[in-house]
């Protein structure tokens, strides 16, 4: 007769791997539900609800660059397409379909590089704890800049850096595994072009390591980038010759200098330089080796051009706090038992895991500050201007509105979640912001770029419902606009206030709703820099 105990050992070893495994997941199912909680109890962030509002404008047919002016390339509206679509056709809010979308991509990113990196070093024998962790980092640092374009290009770069790291050791890999992680990486230069020069450091990396430079790899992201902008060039030639000259022409700059740009990232250029110290004492003790210096060096690229940028927003030097981040965790997770032997270890011995955690603990606070205030607003406990400028304009029963405001919050996610016409082709005014400002240097207004006049043609066109006007930024565009151009001061004279909260005053038309082509205000196009256009009174238009 068999005796079934034999089995027994083995059958309990199994179980307790299925153990095991499970609780490896436990973190990445805990961030992944906190963090659909709060973002889809929140509003959306106002640059990804204008570039989804963007995508679903362009879907119904309006142009890009000419009746939506944005200065970033259209791959992200592109992407944002689809959830978009979705959402218009499942009669949802946009951000119930958008959050799990990216959520969809972290987790499909973090999916495919646990796979990639099977059977490579230390973290390859355990894939499934290693998607735990990569998925948890890319689902909880980005915070409230949950979706941005930065947070995607991170996720879409990250395959390429695993299969990097396996051919800079020497470690096997598949053609089509490389040909589809070259052609994500296209795909996130093409989010940011700017991030070509963090590519590109990686490559000369790999080229004093000895590694070629054409590859299936290398190859597939070129191609990609050259169609891409080749296509641009066919299908939106105006985004070269007005879009990007109207960005650099008036586009406002942040005005923290490089003292406090390199301050506020202190803890991801901490994290940096520990990371390069272990790879320089550790890298010939460990197998994988390219793995944490390939993360390193590419975060590092990622400050360069954060800092070139001159932005002091968080979310612009995001990936190199995901990068970073992983490189800290890599050290974290090999140190103790492959190199120093953590049970024998003296305290010296532990000091370079100590650092690692120092590294993590700072870039980890930052964002647990930043859900704080996510937290906050998600449970209630913190009225956001957003939601009472939505009540108001439901409460007013308003069909067409805009916002004179550079914070682009006061336009989205507001006209995406109460539905009214946005009577802009702007997101918000900063482009009448930069003229101001352009004016104030050159001493008249530029002739290339009357976005004075555009901002009262759409007005005009549309003659909103509700105007929202921000007095907190110290100009007057109401005062403004009516001295430049009479029309304007004849429309808003029918306007009375109706509201003020917050630095917001807000103003109702008395007068009935003008008409409109469809469900759009009725909007003249961008004329080309070159040939500006006067108008009947002598103003440029």
């Amino acid at each position: 007769m068999y005796d079934q105990t034999i089995d027994s050992p083995q059958r309990l070893t199994r179980g307790y791997e299925r153990i095991r495994s499970g609780l490896a997941l436990v973190p990445l199912l805990l961030a992944l539900g906190f963090v659909l909680f709060t973002t889809l109890r929140s509003p959306l962030k106002d640059d990804i609800a204008w570039l989804l509002y963007v995508a679903r404008e362009w879907l119904a047919g309006r142009q890009l660059y000419v009746d939506l002016i944005e200065v970033n390339p259209p791959m992200i509206v592109w992407i944002l397409a689809l959830p978009a679509a979705l959402s218009a056709a499942l009669g949802v809010a946009a951000k119930f379909v958008a959050v799990p979308f990216f959520a969809a991509c972290m987790l499909g990113s973090a999916g495919w590089c646990a796979r990639l990196l099977r059977g490579y070093g230390a973290l390859g024998a355990a894939p499934l704890s290693l998607f735990s962790v990569v998925g948890t980092v890319l689902l909880a640092l980005p915070g409230p800049e949950f979706g941005q374009r930065e947070h995607l290009l991170a996720a879409a770069a990250l395959p390429y850096l695993c299969i990097f790291a396996r051919r800079l050791d020497r470690a096997p890999t598949h053609p089509v595994d490389e040909t589809i992680a070259g052609v994500l990486a296209g795909c996130g230069c093409a989010l940011k072009p700017q991030f070509l020069l963090a590519f590109a450091l990686l490559e000369i990396v790999g080229r004093i390591h000895g590694l070629q430079l054409l590859r299936r790899m290398t190859i597939s992201a070129a191609v990609t980038v050259v169609v891409y902008f080749t296509t641009l060039l066919l299908l939106y030639p105006v985004y070269f010759t007005s879009a990007i000259p109207l960005g650099l022409a008036l586009y406002g700059a942040s005005d923290v200098g490089w003292a406090q740009l390199l301050s506020d990232s202190r803890a991801v250029l901490l994290g940096d330089v520990v990371a390069l110290m272990l790879w320089l004492t550790y890298r010939r003790r460990i197998s994988d080796s390219a793995l944490p210096l390939t993360l390193a060096v590419f975060a590092v690229g990622s400050v360069l051009v954060w800092l070139l940028e001159d932005k002091s927003w968080f979310y612009h030097r995001l990936p190199a706090a995901i990068f970073t981040t992983l490189a800290l965790l890599y050290w974290v997770c090999v140190l103790p038992r492959p190199v120093i032997g953590w049970r024998r270890a003296s305290l010296g011995a532990c000091i370079p895991a100590i650092l690692a955690m120092f590294g993590l603990c700072g870039i980890g606070l930052g964002a647990f500050s930043r859900w704080q205030n996510q937290v906050e607003i998600a449970v209630g406990s913190r009225p956001t201007t957003e939601r009472k400028l939505e009540q108001l304009i439901r409460r007013e029963r308003t069909r067409s509105y805009v916002a004179f405001s550079q914070w682009i919050g006061l336009g989205f996610p507001v006209v995406n979640n109460t539905g009214v016409v946005w009577s802009s082709r702007f997101d918000s005014m900063w482009a009448l912001a930069g003229e101001v400002r352009r004016r104030r240097i050159d001493g008249h207004l530029p002739r290339d770029w009357p976005v004075h006049s555009w901002v009262v043609e759409d007005f005009l066109a549309c003659c909103p419902d509700v105007a929202v006007v921000d007095e907190r930024e110290g100009i007057d565009y109401i005062g403004m606009l009516s001295s430049l151009d009479e029309r304007f001061k004849n429309a808003w004279s029918g306007y009375r206030q109706i509201a003020a909260f917050d630095g917001l005053h807000v103003f109702r038309r008395k007068a009935a709703q003008p008409p409109t082509i469809g469900s759009h205000c009725i909007h003249t196009r961008l004329p080309p820099p070159s040939r500006p256009v006067l108008s009947s009174n002598g103003d440029l238009s």
